[in-house]
């Protein structure tokens, strides 16, 4: 007979220690949201002033640029006004109730597929209170069903006839635009008085002109809809979303016209669209962006946000639905190779900075060690210069504005701007970057001492 195995008896222990924390402290309203100098944009005068001419310079745009007084350098003050005060058509009208009605259905709309529409859930950073908000990313989808049912009602009988409505109704759109940025940046000013909710560092110094347009609140919500971020919501989907729209009219404006769509149309409607699906595609990094983590809302981004983006952005479009311009094949190429180049260049730039925030560096780029304890990149693009992302933005801007060819240089106002645009963001960059870094940030600058573009600037 075998031997009884010996049973085997397991006796689990379970210890449990309490231990008693002091109670956290609790940041004071105060604390959380210190005064701050109005120092940005030349203080409130340049605030002032931006906040009163980039409307205007939105508006001028449109009358120096039309069929009607034409889109050249030589174009008369005297026309302009003229055209300004009696344009012929809706087109130039300053205001429009049917546009100011179909602009306001256009914002809840995106805002009806924002809280519907499925998307992933993601968090955003570390807020000072120590929270953190969760967003919707669902602006992807949003996109895709605006265009599918743009393009099933374009097959409709008399669709493409139809849809140049809206750039018949171009001012008029956009004033709706405008008042709705004000009204938005009016609200969330005076709401940040009484809400209690974490203000932005630099909007909140005591000067109304300057926190109305810095931004008071960092991420304004509307009463009852806490989950609705303001700022957040703007940035991606009712402008570019709409910029998409803005240029969809323009060509089926061209083709009611000549026939047909020239190939610069295409080219600006593929590069513009491409951008806009990318932004879509890439929604969450926006949460890293310092539109979003450090800038207020107020009347910069609202305005921006909503009119600047797609009726300024959206001139090219425009310019070529009543000057088409025929290309060619090797234009077309070189044009294109433009955009390639600049969309390389910005996506591997931001590829190469996003995988090693996240601990990864499959490329084994070199980097050095801060006093912080965090690393910045000296190799690759950022090797290169400390913003080689807005070097392929700028050189996508070039290709948007190419098609126009060169009969005037209105339709490179966008490549003007933006130049001084991202100039402003890295001084911007550079400056906060010094901040955090001290002593670091001159080390990194001595490395990569080019700003934007590799020896030149």
């Amino acid at each position: 007979m075998s031997e009884p195995k010996e049973e085997l008896v397991t006796t689990t222990i379970t210890a449990r220690a309490t231990l008693d924390l002091p109670p956290a402290h609790r940041m004071s309203y105060a604390d959380l949201n210190p005064r701050s100098q109005p120092t940005e944009f030349f203080g409130p005068l340049g605030t002032g002033a931006i906040t009163v001419m980039t409307p205007l310079v939105a508006y001028l745009l449109f009358y120096t640029c039309n069929e009607a007084a034409g889109c050249a350098p030589h174009t008369r003050l005297q026309d302009v006004w003229h055209a300004a005060i009696a344009y012929p058509g809706k087109k130039g009208a300053w205001w429009d109730w049917h546009a100011a009605a179909a602009y306001t259905a256009w914002y809840a709309w995106t805002v009806l597929c924002s809280a519907v529409l499925p998307g992933p859930v993601v968090e955003g950073n570390l807020l000072r209170d120590g929270t953190r908000k969760t967003y919707k990313m669902n602006g992807l989808n949003t996109l895709i069903l605006t265009l599918g049912l743009i393009v099933g009602y374009l097959f409709q009988p008399n669709g493409i006839q139809n849809f140049t409505w809206i750039y018949d109704h171009w001012v008029p759109l956009m004033s709706a635009s405008l008042a709705m940025a004000t009204a938005q940046a009016v609200w969330v000013y005076v709401y940040s008085f009484f809400s209690g909710e974490l203000l932005a560092l630099g909007g909140n110094s005591g000067n109304i002109v300057y926190d109305f347009f810095l931004g008071r609140p960092l991420n304004p919500t509307f009463p009852g809809f806490p989950n609705f971020d303001i700022k957040t919501f703007n940035e991606v989907r009712p402008g570019i979303i709409g910029w998409v729209v803005l240029n969809i009219s323009c060509a089926c404006e061209q083709y009611v016209r000549y026939g047909r769509v020239s190939d610069s149309m295409s080219l600006v409607l593929a590069f513009e669209g491409w951008y806009a699906v990318d932004c879509m595609l890439q929604e969450a990094s926006i949460l890293n962006q310092m539109d979003i983590t450090t800038d207020g809302f107020g009347f910069m981004l609202s305005f921006g946000d909503l009119t600047w983006v797609p009726f300024t952005y959206g001139l090219q479009a425009r310019y070529l639905a009543f000057n088409p311009v025929h290309l060619g094949a090797t234009a077309s190429a070189v044009i294109t190779a433009i955009e390639l180049a600049g969309l390389y260049i910005f996506r591997v730039s931001n590829n190469e900075k996003g995988a090693f925030r996240n601990g990864r560096n499959p490329k084994n780029l070199s980097y050095m060690e801060t006093e912080r304890g965090t690393k910045l990149l000296t190799s690759g693009w950022w090797g290169r210069s400390r913003h080689p992302n807005y070097l392929g933005d700028w050189l996508m801007a070039w290709a948007w504005c190419l098609p126009t060819g060169f009969n005037t240089p209105v339709t490179y106002f966008y490549v003007a701007y933006f130049a001084v645009l991202l100039m402003h963001r890295q001084m911007r960059d550079d400056e906060a970057c010094r901040h955090k870094y001290e002593k670091d940030w001159d080390k990194y600058c001595q490395l990569v001492p080019w700003k934007i573009i590799p020896y030149i600037y």
